[in-house]
């Protein structure tokens, strides 16, 4: 991956983990934390596939939390003074509204998660096989520590957002275009 797209990894991971929390104690949370950086890389590595798109991301930046916000109303849960004082925090401001969105894509469909790590696997993006695996082939317990973060109902608003352009990005026929 490249080191440029980590900031977006990092936050757009911990506001799906934030926003769709594992079930259970330490050990759900790391394994839910797992599964959501997983498909958050993979979704990345899709959205941003040259070092020249990572480095122009880390430049200006990615649009942020906001619409997520909006969309799954952790921004309503903050306006009424429920939500947590610390969540409000600057890393929201490298959250990637299209990677959440794909990522959610790829939690909530296997068929289409192996489509993706199959294309990254084509051009070289990735390492070992197994580097997906928590999100390709989870098992009992990954399965109910990210119960809310898999659960298709819930990522439904996210995964609607930007769904058609996944679906066109993994297209055989897809070229980069300038």
């Amino acid at each position: 991956m490249h080191t440029d797209l980590s900031p977006v990894v990092a936050a757009t991971a911990q506001w799906l983990t934030r926003s769709f929390p594992a079930c259970g104690g330490a050990l759900s949370a790391a394994l839910c934390e797992v599964q959501a950086r997983q498909a958050v890389t993979v979704a990345a590595l899709l959205r941003y596939p040259t070092a020249m798109d990572a480095a122009l991301v880390s430049l200006a930046g990615p649009a942020g939390s906001a619409r997520l916000d909006w969309v799954t109303g952790a921004d309503a849960a903050e306006a009424d003074g429920t939500g947590a004082a610390d969540d409000t925090g600057a890393w929201r401001t490298w959250v990637d509204e299209v990677v959440a969105s794909w990522a959610a894509c790829l939690l909530g469909d296997p068929r289409l998660a192996a489509r993706a790590v199959a294309s990254l696997a084509g051009d070289g993006s990735t390492g070992a096989p197994g580097e997906f695996r928590r999100l390709l082939a989870p098992d009992d317990a990954d399965s109910r520590a990210a119960v809310l973060l898999r659960h298709p109902d819930l990522l439904a608003p996210v995964r609607a957002l930007h769904q058609d352009g996944l679906v066109a990005r993994l297209d055989p026929d897809h070229t980069l275009t300038a």
